[in-house]
């Protein structure tokens, strides 16, 4: 067989996803290569979606037209907002999903997406033509032509399953691995590595006595993570409460105990594991003044007994699992349901990729989530929107630049550029401190960020853009309105105002009055009252939205102007075939690593490991002097 299609994506996990939807609303005719329809969607590990900057990524993806902010409204069984006593810029909107029931969603929108053909098979190889990808080979010996491909393979390279002394060639639980395209991979001249993942066990709901757990209840008043799910809303899945329990003396003498019996620590898994969500083991031996460390019990969804044990990822034999899990208050007469595991799987080391995540060892080739060192399905899916992005680009003729995120724009922009400039040496986790504009980054301005690129890039048709830009254009209007608000400190304003417990000494405005931290919910009211039929038509987040800008507003011009200084300077192009070598006063190390790394910009250059800002201001320096010979 030897069929056509302008994209195709390997993998229907969560990048995948994303990564078929986007090159299929630019118009190409994709594919989508899954070796399990019934996969599509999946989450392999914890049954929730966003958190801590993970929840403004979603935010993102849903600006860019992408699905996991509307799977994951459709399916959410427990809204939270994390760090919610803290500043908008740090606060995550999180929901724990029905696992079975986000699946079914992502795979009826993808199912509904027009230009995307979903077939099962599994890939083994690349066909190139003239130093570009041509198509795909598959394990049974068919080929599929195309114009660019997406590899999306998560943890199925080479994947190595390890409980105990158990181990099984599988990139997740009874799931073969793609053992043929590593190879491939790194034919091509990639640089691949091994990390290591793992998943906690499940146990039945029944086996759970509630009385001795602390309960973790949602939000009163879910937020939702799609704009779209709150212009046009529908009932929410009936909400559940979440549980804690803890690990104890007892808990951690066992593992001790048993050190050896962990392939962690006995050395039959050499991938390294993620630093920010440890196993159990790893949590024991590197905090051992730590009397206890918190277990989370979630709920799989409402159709399943399956039940969640976050924060007790391990990998040791199964008898040994049941006992640690006992060994916790409430867990006395657990029954497992399911092990926990550790996966083995290759990775490509992302600095060998552009921006665009395309390789650049073969033109056409992309590469997103888990085989770019991450981890996580948010950073996965916003990996895959991008990728799938650019891909279509390339399949129609692209003619101009890539479609790419900066620093400043969005938290995925973040991410990208820390992959291709720092590369990954363990698996990568979006935190909000990795973000140096995060100020600019907040949840609810992603659609005032991204809506327009969106549209310019054709991710997001003018039609479906509309709401979401009469949204942005109700909450200027109310800035500049308020802004212009005159409150004078006559005798009846004082008398109101005193009832509403805000002091007006002097005149100010309307948005001098919502600057004040002590602010009080029922000023609202009053200026509703003086400015009808505008304030009145925000909902409660815009009104919050609002509100945080106002008071906010020196800090955010202040970063602005800060961004645009720094900006004038980091996005200055270092061209392509750009020589390191020979540069006077550039030591070798820093020539290395540059050579190694190829970054694009002076600010790429800088962020990278071993490049000093003496080396950053030669660099300038050199491309000042190319410059005036090219102007020459």
């Amino acid at each position: 067989m030897r069929a056509r299609y302008e994209v195709v994506v390997v993998g229907g996990g969560h990048a995948g996803a994303e990564a078929a939807a986007a090159a299929a609303r630019l118009g190409r005719r994709t594919l989508l290569l899954t070796r399990e329809r019934a996969a599509l969607g999946r989450m392999s590990c914890n049954p929730a979606i966003g958190g801590l900057a993970k929840g403004q990524v979603v935010r993102e993806i849903d600006a860019l037209g992408g699905l996991m902010a509307h799977a994951a409204d459709r399916t959410g069984i427990q809204f939270k907002v994390l760090n919610a006593s803290r500043g908008p810029a740090v606060q995550g909107l999180r929901c724990q999903s029905d696992r079975i029931a986000y699946a079914a969603e992502v795979s009826e929108l993808l199912s509904r997406q027009p230009s995307l053909t979903i077939a099962e098979g599994t890939a083994a190889g690349f066909l190139v033509r003239g130093g570009r990808l041509a198509g795909l080979r598959l394990e049974d010996g068919s080929e599929l032509l195309c114009s660019s491909v997406v590899v999306t393979s998560g943890t199925f390279l080479r994947g190595l399953v390890h409980i105990g002394e158990r181990r099984e060639e599988a990139g997740r639980w009874g799931e073969a691995p793609c053992s043929g395209l590593s190879e491939s991979l790194r034919a091509l001249g990639l640089r691949l590595g091994r990390m290591k993942t793992g998943t906690p066990p499940r146990v039945h709901r029944e086996s759970i006595d509630r009385s001795k757990l602390l309960r973790s209840a949602g939000d009163g008043r879910p937020r939702r993570f799609s704009l779209r799910s709150r212009i046009e809303p529908f009932p929410l899945l009936p909400q559940v409460d979440c549980w804690l329990s803890h690990t104890n003396e007892r808990t951690h003498d066992l593992i001790r105990a048993n050190l050896g019996r962990s392939p962690l620590y006995s050395g039959r898994i050499v991938g390294r594991g993620p630093r920010y969500c440890p196993s159990i083991e790893d949590k024991v031996v590197r905090f051992p003044d730590r009397e206890r460390h918190t277990i989370f019990i979630e709920p799989e969804g409402h159709g399943t007994d399956w039940t969640y044990l976050g924060g007790l990822s391990m990998s040791l034999p199964v008898g040994l699992q049941l006992e640690v899990v006992r060994s916790l208050p409430g867990l006395e007469r657990a029954e497992i349901l399911r092990p926990a595991y550790a996966v083995e799987y290759d990775v490509v080391f992302p600095e060998q990729l552009e921006d665009s995540l395309e390789t650049r060892a073969l033109p056409g080739l992309f590469l997103a989530g888990q085989v770019n060192g991450t981890s996580g399905y948010e950073e996965a899916a916003g990996q895959g929107l991008v990728a799938g992005a650019n891909a279509a680009l390339v399949a129609g003729g692209r003619i101009g630049p890539p479609f790419t995120l900066g620093r400043h724009e969005a938290y995925i922009g973040v991410m990208i550029d820390d992959l291709v400039t720092l590369g990954a040496d363990e698996p990568y986790r979006l935190l909000t401190s990795r973000a140096e504009h995060r100020l600019l980054l907040g949840a609810e301005s992603a659609y005032a960020r991204l809506v327009p690129r969106a549209i310019a890039a054709g991710l997001l048709p003018e039609k479906e853009a509309e709401p979401l830009l009469e949204r942005e254009a109700r909450q200027a209007a109310a800035r500049e309105a308020l802004g212009q608000l005159r409150v004078v400190p006559d005798r009846e304003t004082v008398a109101t105002l005193d009832r509403l417990s805000v002091t007006l000494a002097e005149e100010s405005t309307g948005a001098g009055l919502l600057r004040r931290p002590d602010a009080p919910e029922s000023l609202r009211g009053w200026l509703e009252e003086r400015l009808p039929g505008l304030l009145g038509e925000l909902d409660e987040e815009e009104w919050s939205r609002l509100v945080n800008d106002l008071r906010y507003e020196g800090f955010l011009r202040r970063e602005r102007e800060s961004l645009e200084r720094v900006r004038r300077a980091e996005e200055k192009r270092i061209p392509a075939g750009f020589r390191y070598a020979g540069i006077p006063g550039l030591s070798a190390e820093a020539a290395e690593k540059l050579e190694r790394h190829r970054p694009r910009t002076l600010g790429q250059a800088a962020r990278i490991p071993g490049v000093t800002a003496a080396a950053v201001t030669l660099l300038l320096a050199r491309l000042a002097v190319r410059g005036g010979e090219a102007a020459a």
